[in-house]
């Protein structure tokens, strides 16, 4: 038993070596889970149903309604979401050569929030309020990066200056939130602002994930390509500029990028925490440390996790838990496991 189990160890640690390999299995795990998650919710579709509606035999009922409307958009918008800051904060981790950080630590989590929060305090809904809440995003880092600039002088600033200027952006996002949510009406404005926070795909659209997937290919595609350059960036900023390396433009690149895809996220599915911050220390317990692999599979990983969780969201109780809720109580145990196996 004991040598079948070190055989069968050795035959998945081979498998998982090869990158093209690694990167299709888990390709059928996150399509595998999204079958599943067709199946899953309070209305009940069992599998025969689903292939008579994939054959086209199910008619125009609330089964293929609810499949087509509801389901299918929100299995969409858990992938574009998941791996978006998966993506994020591996790219972020590793530019900024520090495993602790997440997709929100140069503000731009907290200036989707904000401009969400005042979205809807001003009145504003449905697609104008994810506008608002992207360019505000945007506009947070835009904002740490001329504070940082201002602090460093024209030199340029590096990654610890940028950190903690996110960290005072943040913060200042963070109190502007506060405040609008002590100025709004208790009994309507306040309750959406505070649901909106916690993070879910409830209101998600079809239209939503279309006008999403622009920017997040312009921030995707990028640091794909760019993901080698991204493991010379990690032996630090003198070594990778002996080899060649245009640091300054390789780092804005990879921080425009990462910037698109938590703005994009984050407007469209308010704050879902946790997902960037334990999504790469997972993935590179699996596939390494080399960038070019480990973005599209944290990607992958971080696309299913979500899956998962908004599954287990809108299907354990009656009603739903909002999804930023549940990553949280599911990632901060996870990610102190993690750390602390890591450490050892």
């Amino acid at each position: 038993m004991g040598f079948k189990g070190e055989a069968t160890r050795g035959r998945l640690q081979k498998a998982l070596s090869n990158p093209s390999r690694l990167l299709a299995i888990l390709g059928v795990f996150l399509l595998l889970t999204a079958l599943v998650s067709l199946l899953v919710g309070r209305y009940s579709i069992s599998f025969a149903d689903l292939l008579a509606l994939a054959a086209g035999r199910g008619g125009a009922g609330a089964a293929a309604q609810v499949l087509f409307e509801v389901r299918l958009t929100r299995i969409g918008a858990a992938i574009l979401t998941g791996a978006a800051l998966s993506m994020s904060g591996t790219a972020y981790q590793g530019m900024l050569r520090n495993p602790l950080v997440s997709p929100d630590i140069l503000g731009a989590a907290a200036g989707a929030s904000g401009g969400a929060a005042l979205a809807i305090l001003l009145g504003l809904g449905g697609f104008a309020v994810q506008t608002v809440a992207f360019c505000t995003g945007l506009g947070a880092v835009l904002l740490t990066f001329a504070v940082s600039r201002a602090v460093a002088g024209m030199a340029g600033s590096g990654p610890m200056l940028l950190l903690l200027t996110g960290m005072v952006v943040g913060a200042l996002f963070a109190a502007g939130i506060s405040i609008i949510k002590f100025v709004a009406d208790p009994y309507n404005t306040l309750p959406a602002i505070t649901f909106w926070l916690m993070g879910g795909l409830s209101y998600v659209t079809g239209t939503d994930l279309l006008v999403q997937l622009l920017p997040m290919t312009i921030g995707a595609v990028p640091m794909l390509l760019l993901g080698w350059r991204l493991n010379v960036l990690s032996f630090g900023d003198e070594e990778a500029s002996a080899l060649g390396v245009d640091v300054r433009r390789l780092r804005l690149t990879f921080i425009v990028g990462a910037t698109l895809l938590t703005s994009t996220a984050v407007s469209a599915a308010g704050m879902i925490g946790w997902v960037g911050l334990i999504i790469p220390h997972l993935t590179r317990m699996i596939a390494g440390v080399n960038h070019r692999l480990l973005l599209p599979a944290s990607a992958l990983i971080g696309a299913g996790f979500l899956l998962i969780a908004d599954d287990l969201a809108r299907g354990l109780f009656d009603q739903e838990i909002p999804l930023g809720i549940l990553t949280s109580i599911v990632g901060a145990p996870v990610f102190l496991y993690l750390f602390m196996k890591e450490k050892n």
